[in-house]
């Protein structure tokens, strides 16, 4: 895990301003992870009012998840046929970007959807194939131009993941976390430069800042096949943006995969 100083305006966290209406300082904090509030995008569910008002009269969770991903496939043309006359343009999809993140967080797709936190949490990614340390460095190029890809920053994919929050968040009230502020989660990592320590608290605990978005499991099995550390902590469920029950036929499934926005974590450390 790099002790390393890093950069003064890395170290800030983040941006002055984010969409979810609380400075960006606090929500990178360990104590508002140790004390979280609900968060919300602003605008997101006033502009898909129809979709959040049919939800509220549902008792099943896996009706939501198809209803959902209807909506999400008619109003983004997720499932669209183009004819032969029109030209062809890849569309992007919030469940391709999903896949190939479980593929490769560091590729350009996962770069967009580190992109995507930036802009609405203000949390700046600490991570994209190497550590970023400097805003002149190749590493932060790099990121800024694989996030501005055409090929997956198209299709109003911003929006899209917008409203799988919002989506995440209300499963998780309304049938998964009822009453819960916090998740056990999981994280395997051989690769200890994906993290910053920020503080050593004990043998085991410490306080480290994730990557503004990061991959952990609710299976400690399966966190044990990724690595010989294991990274152990408590995450907000207003900090989750997938969870593995949130919609069926998923690609993440398999590894019981929850998508974790970042910040400064108190964490419990394993080593094998």
């Amino acid at each position: 895990m790099s002790t390393e100083e890093p950069d003064a305006t890395i170290a800030s966290s983040g941006h002055s301003t984010n969409l979810v209406g609380l400075p960006t300082g606090l929500l990178a904090s360990a104590s508002f992870n140790d004390y979280p509030i609900s968060l919300r995008i602003s605008g997101t569910r006033e502009s898909h009012r129809s979709l959040f008002e049919r939800l509220h009269k549902l008792s099943d969770p896996n009706e939501a998840g198809r209803i959902f991903q209807d909506y999400m496939a008619l109003v983004f043309g997720l499932d669209h046929v183009p004819e032969k006359s029109e030209r062809r343009r890849y569309r992007a999809s919030y469940l391709r970007l999903l896949k190939d993140w479980g593929f490769d967080s560091n590729s350009p797709a996962g770069a967009v959807l580190k992109g995507w936190v930036e802009s609405r949490f203000g949390l700046f990614p600490t991570f994209h194939k190497v550590p970023i340390r400097h805003f002149n460095s190749s590493a932060w190029i790099s990121y800024t131009e694989e996030k501005m890809s055409g090929r997956f920053n198209n299709n109003a994919i911003h929006m899209q993941f917008d409203l799988l929050y919002e989506f995440c968040q209300w499963m998780l009230v309304r049938f998964h976390s009822t009453g819960k502020k916090h998740m056990l989660l999981y994280r395997g990592t051989n690769d200890l430069r994906e993290q910053q320590l920020i503080q050593q608290l004990d043998a085991r605990g410490a306080i480290v800042r994730l990557n503004n978005l990061v991959s952990f499991t609710s299976q400690r099995g399966v966190a044990d096949e990724f690595g010989d550390t294991i990274i152990e902590a408590n995450v907000p469920v207003t900090k989750l943006l997938f969870f593995n029950d949130l919609l069926s036929g998923h690609p993440l499934r398999g590894e019981a995969e929850c998508l974790v926005i970042g910040g400064d974590y108190r964490v419990k450390m394993s080593y094998w």
